[in-house]
């Protein structure tokens, strides 16, 4: 990453150079923050062309120093839109199709090199083999829905899918409904928050030594098993048994994505009017029926966008199950089994893999898509 080895450039200077050059470092985030402030703003053909240049500019420094088109791309698409709602000329009316495209072609260029191209060539690659040299058709496709390691990918991808989602939403709703302007609210929603914060492999090794296994009569080292031999149990290996392994994978992204659900939910429940649960508890509903008739259908945005974030999320697991178990013991999920499938050489089979994958994710963006739309319609 050129990020790196500025920074190591900058170590091997002399103590006096290496001031100089943060300096001059910090003077140019000054600069660029005054540009963005003071000179971005500002009407006038010369100030348009300023920030026209920017949007290419920016990107591109951003590409060059962090090496990735992924950080490129978000930074073209936020710098595009935040010089074209800041150009006077837009106010006006004047050119704003024109404008609205000058501003967003070094976004919609990067997407188009980063995104949308690598997508037809995975798919292009799915029909081919895994040389890439010789036209196989939908035998990729037909290998994962006939060998065991496909099948069980495939299988545990959509347990993952229907569970995750819905316990991870309960949870956080029950946790929100039940700690609502309670004694010490802020502490309980921080510490049911905190897995969020931590990356996906972190929470998978922390987890690792929840579920840590030794023999009968040895000390236990892992927390659940030794609970269980407190209370007259044995230890079991839970990575290994299946299918509770494939549960005990689960948990995990559920004690990650219940902070999630429960903030976004938590802050829908405080915006439902206190006149409409009133008008209910008048008309002699109780707290389940003013709950069930009054604040679910109120909070109904807020449910669609958590189930539909966490179900993507799940489709994409990929971190939990190749931390903790590397896919073995009938654990494997279809994002791991394509990463399994590219370490293979069998780049066919990885294609079809994630096109699938891809399949799998687009209902969901669809229907969350037109629910947003719903929504727009009725405001």
């Amino acid at each position: 990453m050129n990020a790196t080895l500025f920074f190591r450039w900058i170590g091997m200077l002399p103590p006096v150079l290496q001031a100089v050059v943060v300096v001059i470092a910090f003077a140019i985030v000054v600069a660029v923050i005054l540009l963005l402030v003071d000179v971005a703003p500002r009407k006038g053909p010369v100030y348009t062309g300023i920030r026209l240049a920017m949007c290419v500019l920016i990107p591109l420094a951003v590409m060059w120093f962090f090496n990735s088109y992924y950080w490129a791309m978000g930074v073209a698409v936020v710098v595009g839109a935040l010089f074209f709602f800041l150009d006077y000329r837009s106010r006006d009316g004047a050119g704003y199709l024109i404008q609205l495209v000058a501003f967003m072609a070094p976004a919609m260029l990067l997407l188009l090199v980063g995104l949308i191209l690598p997508s037809i060539q995975t798919i292009y690659s799915s029909f081919w083999n895994s040389t890439g040299k010789q036209f196989v058709g939908f035998a990729n496709y037909t290998w994962i829905f006939t060998q065991s390691d496909g099948i069980t990918s495939v299988v545990n991808t959509i347990v993952w899918v229907l569970l995750v989602p819905l316990v991870s939403t309960l949870v956080g709703l029950a946790y929100a409904v039940f700690i609502d302007r309670t004694r010490g609210e802020k502490i309980y929603k921080v510490l049911v928050f905190m897995p969020m914060a931590i990356s996906f492999v972190g929470a998978s090794i922390i987890w690792r030594f929840m579920y840590a296994y030794r023999g009968p009569g040895e000390e236990q080292i892992g927390l659940l098993n030794q609970v269980l031999v407190w209370f007259g149990g044995q230890p079991q290996q839970f990575l290994l048994d299946g299918p509770w392994n494939n549960l005990a994978l689960i948990a995990v992204l559920v004690w990650v994505q219940t902070g999630f659900a429960m903030v976004v939910l938590s802050a829908s429940i405080k915006g439902v009017p206190a006149e409409l649960l009133e008008a209910a508890e008048l008309d002699g509903a109780n707290a389940w029926e003013r709950f069930w008739s009054v604040t679910v259908p109120s909070i109904r945005p807020a449910l669609i966008v958590v189930l539909t974030t966490i179900s993507i999320a799940s489709l994409k697991v990929f971190d939990i199950v190749r931390t903790m178990t590397g896919g073995n013991y009938g654990t494997s999920v279809l994002a791991n089994e394509m990463y399994t499938q590219f370490s293979k050489f069998e780049a066919g089979r990885s294609a079809a893999l994630s096109v699938i994958l891809f399949l799998l994710v687009l209902p969901i963006v669809i229907y969350n898509a037109r629910q947003i739309k719903k929504q727009r319609e009725i405001r």
